[in-house]
């Protein structure tokens, strides 16, 4: 494979790690150029989950119509791209093979390089793509907070690729909790943003859960007990307005625990700056309760606008081309990892 030399150009992005055809444009100086993604969760909403053999053939038939679009949408055509990054993990190995599988096939065609990227650290970066307004974009270092439905981590970032786990789960990730706990109310998948819904007509107060692991020191989380919690408190019969209270207790708790954690890495770490990246970081519950947190201490809080929170594409484009100008290359070869711990990820 020969490697054209202009790395001046825009990088696409492709994301299949789960359930979202992600698919972007991005160029540094200009920013995002076009952005698509297309969501499954109407097809495994019937299931109740996500069915890994059925994501997989939806990002098959999904990803070349949102290439073309976003191509159309930006004005370009492949011979303006510098370089292809996909999604290498973690994920469901057969969705990031398909990705993988697309991302080198264009780059070998257009004689592009072609970049693995570390889901997490395409959330993690996310809020770097722009400032808000008038603010400039975020520059590390810097403390993050991830909150997914597969990650709660809270990692101390000095630089691109150089990452300092700080703390983590040691059971159910924040949003695994958030979809289990809307299950024991009822709620239809995905449940997350359905008990969010709910939670907004909940009495306040009127039920207090567990503030899990915020009686001891360090920041480790644990949503295990929170969740069961809900079981052996919630009446088996308990009424729509119950449901809620009990909905509210479960997102306060929530918003409280990582409000209490975070506080006490900021003072351990000195960093006056926090980003809250990942699907959960969409909450607008935990959004207020860190934003007071972050006025009371006078430190920088930042989320990527609420549709980067979720799994998308120009996140993946945004870390491909940071790690393509630093210049960081790649073998052609396809590489995707369904475990791939964020501290083991190379500094560039």
């Amino acid at each position: 494979m020969t490697i054209r030399s202009p790395a001046s150009g825009p990088v696409l992005g492709i994301e299949t790690s789960c359930d979202e055809t992600g698919v972007a444009l991005y160029e540094g100086k200009r920013g995002l150029l076009a952005h698509a993604l297309y969501s499954q969760i109407a097809m495994h909403a019937e299931y109740g989950g996500v069915v890994p053999e059925l994501a997989s053939r939806d990002h098959i038939r999904r990803l070349l119509p949102l290439v073309q679009q976003v191509f159309d949408e930006a004005g370009i055509t492949g011979s303006d791209v510098s370089a292809v990054a996909y999604t290498a993990g973690p994920g469901l190995i057969g969705a990031l093979m398909v990705g993988a599988s697309l991302a080198q096939g264009l780059a070998t065609g257009w004689g592009v390089p072609v970049l693995p990227v570390h889901h997490m650290e395409g959330h993690l970066l996310a809020p770097l793509m722009a400032g808000n307004g008038d603010t400039p974009p975020v520059a590390p270092p810097f403390l993050a907070l991830l909150v997914s439905g597969g990650h709660t981590q809270l990692i101390e970032v000095s630089d691109l690729g150089c990452y300092r786990l700080l703390g983590q789960t040691l059971d159910d990730a924040v949003g695994e909790a958030f979809d289990k706990t809307a299950k024991l109310l009822g709620l239809p998948y995905p449940g997350g943003p359905e008990l969010a819904r709910l939670a907004e007509s909940g009495t306040p107060d009127r039920f207090r859960l567990p503030r899990p692991m915020t009686d001891r020191p360090g920041l480790d989380f644990s949503f295990s007990g929170l969740k069961t919690a809900v079981l052996q408190t919630l009446p088996a019969d308990a009424d729509l307005q119950t449901r809620a209270d009990f909905a509210l207790a479960f997102e306060t708790a929530v918003a409280e625990t990582f409000v209490i954690k975070c506080r006490r890495a900021i003072e351990q770490t000195g960093l006056r700056t926090l980003i809250v990246a990942g699907g959960v970081g969409a909450n607008r519950r935990l959004r207020a309760a860190l934003g007071d947190m972050a006025a009371d201490m006078d430190v920088r809080l930042d989320f990527p606008p609420a549709e980067f929170c979720t799994d998308n594409g120009a996140m993946i484009a945004h870390v491909g081309w940071l790690r393509r100008h630093q210049g960081q290359t790649a073998p052609c070869t396809i590489e995707c990892r369904a475990r791939w711990p964020l501290d083991e990820l190379a500094a560039v």
